[in-house]
């Protein structure tokens, strides 16, 4: 058993001997003082075993409660860890995904090989989507901080304010959570 656990049990009957002196102390002034003469009926040995019956069915239950709300905060850690885990470790691969990207757009005089790489981008692809993870669309979409992170500027009028024109980079997201940023070229 650890010190903090140690203290945890020596505080628990630190409070119920304290409770315990304060019923007694209670119960003891709660007497009018004519009584105080008269001796104190002793408890039968059914009473007794009931009383501790009650008691050790209280200290069960209260046990119980206490398993349930650490079985419900492993829970909630265990279900936060895991997409920080996801995020983590996708982040390390990105940039093979990027190393895939730009061996496609190299002019290759093998198209056997070109073949193999398109297929092993695909399948990098196939497991980032089992895994959740979905590409930032930015292509032609408005500019978003919290999506894009614009490294250059041009000006068209030709175009909207704040359009992406050029993507250099894919940004990717697990849910709502944001893994790496897009980085974009926008228009005005």
């Amino acid at each position: 058993m650890s010190d903090k656990d140690k203290n945890k049990q020596k505080n628990k009957e630190q409070k119920k001997a304290d409770t315990d002196e304060k019923i007694n102390k209670a119960e003891s002034e709660s007497v009018p003082s004519e009584n105080k003469s008269e001796p104190v009926p002793e408890l039968s040995p059914e009473e007794k075993l009931k009383a501790e019956n009650a008691e050790l069915n209280d200290k069960f239950l209260r046990l119980l409660a206490e398993y349930d709300n650490f079985r419900k905060r492993s829970q909630k850690e265990r279900d936060a860890i895991y997409p920080e885990a996801i995020c983590s470790v996708v982040l390390k691969l990105l940039p093979v995904a990027d190393s895939f990207e730009r061996a496609l757009c190299a002019e290759c005089s093998d198209p056997e090989f070109k073949k193999g790489v398109e297929m092993i981008k695909q399948s990098f692809d196939n497991f980032l989507s089992q895994l959740g993870i979905t590409e930032i669309k930015a292509l032609g979409e408005k500019f978003d901080p919290s999506l894009h992170n614009a490294v250059m500027h041009i000006e068209d009028d030709s175009l909207e304010e704040n359009t992406i024109v050029e993507v250099f980079q894919k940004g990717y997201m697990l849910n709502d959570r944001v893994i790496r940023c897009s980085m974009v070229k926008v228009a005005n």
